[in-house]
């Protein structure tokens, strides 16, 4: 068959056949040589043939074919030397039947979609020898399975691009044999195993890019041997041991990536042999000790990042003599020594990062006529002075950081002649003074952060000509005075953090945008207005500790709230009925406040709460047996409201799962103690019994407009009420203290292992102490005081080493104590 009617039934084989770059593919007769012949294909689209009209080179790229390669016809092709079927949308397998292209030199299938194994057969195709052209392009593809090591019979091969693919297993040693091998590109597969030593045979290679694998093993001696090479990428693998010091013979390189490996030891003084290197990125390695001194032979350099590894020692001076560099990043290392003088003589730094050192000493003065800096990371670190003076004025400086160190002084009004400043942050220092009106001039400010400062006074009315203000963390200051009603109703604010301050008068209403709002802890006043409703945006509320009064706004039910906190008011009224089914809410905690009626059995939809506190309000109902089927609720606190009645619940297999702090007391709830409850808080329970805690984080927190918000809890430690800033997620306790409880203790509570705290005190209890207490292994506090308790104390008691509180005062019992720590009986 000729290769004319080959090429058609190829086409027709195609998802998009009559696409219209393929419509030159027919038998018109303008393609017959004369009336009697065959057609050619040599005039169609992409088809190109020698002077006796075989086809010698298909070019289809960018042209839009859809389909495989079941059909191409490879068998008529012998003469074929050119095939570029890149950027199209091909798939299934490469045939092997591409080995019967002998004449090949180029083949190109990059940028489709094709998939399964790399055939060995390629491998065969010998003719891929030196020439303007040659290649093998693979890349971007979903190719799994082996590099085949076939691919090492290809000694002439000079370019090899299999990247982007999902390629597996090791890199064959035989690729070693591709001698005239100049650029290799493996990278972002998943490959395994080593780097061969034998790589070191390729030296006519200029680049090799290895990265994004899972490679493993050192870095082999024998890549010291590329004297022509100038890029290396090994980065973002799993390599280890040192790096190898004949690198420092590659006196070519210009690009060295081994950043993102477990790479460790020193950094070799030879890598300052290396003259040509524009960008040297070792960054997020295991690296130790100084960084060397040689490194500032490399005068050509333009970028270094050093930074995540464990470099110790002062920043070497030499670094100063990099006049071309644009980028220094040594942050999140263990630096040691003050900054250096002549950083910025090149007066090309734009981005310099030194943040999460242990850097002492001021800013030099020589960094205020550093106009070139676009992104400034000092936190971090122990550096001091006067911040009112250290810095000048940079027409570039986008980004500054200087957070967690000992600066002092005010916020200068250079700030707001940085016109191109867009994220300023100087939180956790000794600044004092007040905020200068001339911030309100750096009008490309979207973020600002001055939190934990000691700033006073007003917050400058000209912050409102910050149109582009996304996030304002003032925080944890002495700022004082009064918000407009409307202060942020106008702006594109999404993060507003104003707590633990002196801010007064009413409540300042959010954005429309505004995803996070503080304004904890300061004395604002007066009801909740409506038009909160419009703030439809919020997903964390926090405004506890203040002096709000009024009812709570039903919007705020209907709100996709992930946190609502309004603990510490003099709110008042019902809490709203209408949680929706489409409620995110994780936290609530309306506690201290004077609200009245029954608790909200819409609380069911809250399928993701988690924490729920609304103790030490009016509340009359009876326990809410119905929040038992939230598979995620860990902390119920109902303490001192007006709860009554028995303790009922329903015979079902799982109830309150995850529930590890319980606190019911001070409430009018009588009856026994409930079993039924006690024997299904598998929460409360060690692993054996089966609900062990996944979650890794010390903690009780979410993460929230990209910090994280802490939950807290008042309980009762030891006969304290103590309020614990941040609940940890091992702590269990039961409070049913203040009730009228009667009968005897559930022997059941002895299966609650966790339970680090367990206060039933001040009920009617009868009976003997249960020996099952026992088992409580972890109780570190235990109260079962005022009750009329009889019999004698179990000596299992004693065994409990880490019980540091025991009260059994104002009982009935009787015989020794069997402990030899605190005891009131």
């Amino acid at each position: 068959m000729d290769s004319s009617s080959e090429f058609k039934r190829w086409k027709s084989s195609l998802g998009n056949h009559s696409l219209s770059s393929l419509s030159s593919w027919t038998s018109s007769p303008r393609n017959a040589i004369s009336s009697n012949s065959t057609v050619s294909p040599c005039a169609w689209y992409g088809i190109s043939c020698n002077r006796a009209r075989s086809v010698i080179g298909i070019n289809l790229t960018s042209a839009g074919v859809e389909g495989m390669l079941d059909e191409f016809p490879f068998s008529s092709l012998s003469h074929l030397m050119y095939v570029d079927l890149s950027v199209n949308s091909l798939s299934g397998h490469i045939p092997p039947a591409i080995s019967l292209l002998s004449n090949l030199t180029y083949l190109d299938l990059s940028i489709n979609q094709f998939s399964g194994k790399i055939p060995l057969e390629i491998g065969y195709l010998l003719k891929l020898e030196l020439h303007l052209l040659n290649e093998v392009a693979l890349y971007l593809n979903q190719l799994n399975g082996p590099i085949p090591s076939s691919l090492g019979n290809l000694s002439k091969l000079a370019t090899l691009y299999v990247y982007n693919n999902s390629l597996s297993g090791s890199i064959p040693p035989e690729i070693g044999n591709m001698t005239n091998l100049e650029v290799l590109q493996m990278n972002s597969n998943n490959l395994t195993g080593p780097i061969p030593s034998t790589l070191g045979n390729l030296t006519k290679l200029r680049e090799l890019q290895l990265f994004s694998n899972k490679l493993t093993g050192c870095i082999p001696l024998e890549l010291g041997n590329w004297n022509l090479l100038s890029t290396l990428g090994l980065c973002e693998n799993n390599l280890t041991g040192s790096i190898p010091p004949t690198l420092g013979n590659l006196t070519k390189l210009t690009l060295l990536y081994l950043y993102g490996n477990q790479l460790s030891g020193h950094i070799p003084n030879e890598i300052g042999n290396l003259r040509a290197m524009l960008d040297l990125e070792l960054s997020r390695n295991q690296l130790t000790g100084p960084i060397p001194s040689s490194l500032g032979h490399l005068t050509s350099l333009e970028y270094l990042f050093l930074r995540a590894n464990q470099l110790s020692g002062s920043i070497p001076a030499s670094l100063g003599d990099l006049m071309n560099l644009t980028t220094l990043e040594l942050d999140a290392n263990e630096l040691t020594g003050s900054l250096l003088e002549n950083l910025c003589q090149g007066a090309l730094l734009r981005r310099l990062a030194l943040s999460g050192n242990n850097l002492t000493g001021s800013i030099p003065k020589s960094w205020r006529n550093c106009t070139s800096l676009v992104r400034l990371r000092l936190e971090g670190n122990q550096l001091t002075g006067n911040l009112s003076e250290i810095f000048g004025v940079y027409p570039n400086l986008n980004f500054i950081d200087l957070s967690f160190n000992k600066f002092y002084g005010e916020i200068s009004t250079n700030w707001g002649r940085c016109m191109s400043l867009s994220y300023l942050r100087i939180a956790g220092n000794n600044i004092t003074g007040s905020l200068p009106s001339e911030i309100g001039n750096a009008t490309k400010l979207s973020v600002i952060d001055l939190s934990f400062n000691g700033l006073v006074g007003e917050i400058p009315q000209e912050l409102g000509k910050l149109t582009f203000l996304d996030t304002l963390l003032l925080n944890d200051n002495q700022l004082s005075g009064q918000w407009p009603v409307e202060g942020f109703s106008n702006t594109s604010l999404s993060k507003i953090n104003l707590a633990n301050n002196k801010f007064d008068g009413p409540l300042p209403l959010p954005s429309p945008l505004t995803k996070f709002y503080s304004i904890a802890n300061n004395k604002i006043a007066g009801k909740i207005p409506s038009s909160i409703c419009n703030a439809t945006s919020l997903s964390t509320l926090v405004w506890s500790n203040n002096s709000l009064t009024g009812s709570l706004p039903e919007c705020l039910s209907n709100f996709n709230l992930s946190i609502l906190n309004l603990q510490m008011n003099s709110l008042s009224g019902t809490i709203p009925q209408t949680f929706s089914l489409q409620s995110g809410l994780r936290s609530l905690d309306l506690s201290q406040n004077q609200f009245e009626g029954t608790l909200p059995q819409s609380l069911v939809n809250c399928k993701n709460l988690e924490v729920l506190d609304f103790s030490n309000n009016k509340i009359e109902d009876k326990f809410p047996a119905w929040l038992g089927t939230l598979p995620k609720l860990k902390v119920l606190i109902l303490r001192s409201n007006n709860l009554k009645s028995l303790l009922d619940f329903p015979m079902v297999a799982h109830f309150f799962p995850k529930l590890h702090i319980m606190d019911l007391s001070k409430n009018n709830f009588s009856g026994h103690l409930p079993a039924n409850l006690l024997a299904k808080l598998q929460g409360m329970m060690s692993e054996q019994n089966g609900q062990e805690s996944k979650d890794k984080s010390l903690y009780m927190r979410q993460e929230v407009a990209g910090g994280f918000y802490e939950d807290s809890v008042q309980v009762t430690i030891k006969a304290l009420e103590i309020r614990l800033e941040r609940i940890l997620t091992i702590l269990a306790t039961i409070d049913l203290s203040l009730n009228s409880f009667q009968g005897n203790i559930p022997s059941v509570i002895g299966n609650l292992h966790s339970l680090i705290g367990l206060n039933i005190s001040h009920n009617h209890l009868m009976g003997s102490i249960p020996s099952t207490l026992g088992n409580l292994t972890n109780l570190e506090w235990l109260d079962l005081s005022s009750n009329k308790l009889s019999g004698r104390v179990p000596r299992e008691l004693g065994d409990l080493s880490f019980l540091g509180y025991l009260d059994l005062s104002k009982n009935q019992l009787t015989g020794p104590i069997p402990l030899s720590r605190p005891t009131k009986i």
